[in-house]
């Protein structure tokens, strides 16, 4: 009997810092998502596709769900929230250290999906012993009884083939959303603005990371080169003076550090030119979070 097409749309959710990145290049292949150990590093939805001639998965991963303090963290809370109504099925990602009734509202909106739920409880290479994994998992149980858990390592690729075993099992058939050779449904220039701003998310503390946005003016592609312009918009003079740092030292480095990962990306050499703007409060007006593409 000819096996069908299968096809279908997994979204990963999850508080900040569990790991759901990390797991997503992981089930990917590629590295599509930005990973560091800073939270909410993640602020778009952004779609990684795998593509076999026997099925399609398009994974979705989304900013960790927090309670907004500003209008950005309130598009990123609904980049989460759609998540839950759109998926055929959904990976709610936890760790061995996170307090479980953290996002208790969220958690219950999870408990009450009709689509399958696989829970992924990440980094259980932390974990001492089987007696405390198997407190972990009761008490996983009880929150989302529904749910089939997945104790997994993304960092240490353990388990993370049992769980795309599953997921395959759990599509439904279908012919593909995307083309074959797709690989993500983002264009290119955002993974350029994801490596810039997972540079300086590596590179400076407090506020800066968080009050920065980038955004790419120029990229020129040929066949073997990619000349690059992008901005960084900041929201006051102070930070202006800290990305740039003492001679344009600090922005130099984000500048080599990211134009390497570009180049390995695209498999490409890269000119990249770097500035820095100051856009006042940006992440509270509606206007610029129209145009830095945060609301529709």
């Amino acid at each position: 009997m000819e096996q069908k097409h299968k096809s279908g749309f997994v979204n990963i959710v999850g508080n900040p810092n569990v790991g759901k990145s990390t797991l997503m290049n992981d089930l990917v292949g590629e590295r599509v998502s930005i990973i560091t150990s800073k939270a909410q590093t993640t602020r778009h939805r952004i779609m990684g596709i795998v593509n076999t001639p026997e099925y399609q998965i398009v994974f979705s991963d989304t900013p960790g769900v927090l309670k907004p303090k500003y209008k950005l963290q309130e598009s990123m809370l609904d980049y989460s929230e759609s998540a839950l109504t759109d998926a055929d099925v959904l990976l709610y990602v936890t760790d061995v250290v996170e307090d479980p009734t953290k996002n208790a509202e969220f958690l219950a909106k999870v408990a009450k999906e009709k689509v399958p739920v696989l829970l992924v409880i990440n980094k259980i290479d932390l974990v001492k012993g089987n007696e405390q994994l198997d407190e972990i998992v009761a008490r996983w149980r009880e929150m989302l009884p529904n749910a089939e858990i997945f104790p997994t390592s993304a960092k240490e690729h353990f388990n993370v083939a049992n769980l795309m075993k599953r997921i395959v099992e759990l599509l439904p058939e279908g012919e593909p959303y995307f083309g074959k050779d797709a690989l993500t449904d983002k264009p290119a220039r955002f993974f350029v603005t994801e490596i810039i701003r997972e540079k300086i998310l590596l590179n400076y503390d407090k506020e800066v990371p968080y009050s920065t946005e980038v955004i790419v003016e120029k990229f020129e592609e040929k066949e073997t080169s990619i000349h690059i312009m992008a901005v960084i918009y900041v929201e006051r003079d102070s930070q202006k003076g800290i990305l740039i740092g003492k001679g344009g030292s600090m922005l130099k480095r984000v500048g080599t550090e990211a134009r390497k990962d570009i180049a390995a990306f695209f498999d490409k050499s890269v000119y990249l030119e770097l500035f820095v703007k100051v856009e006042p409060n940006w992440r509270n007006r509606d206007k610029t979070l129209r145009q830095f593409g945060y609301i529709e």
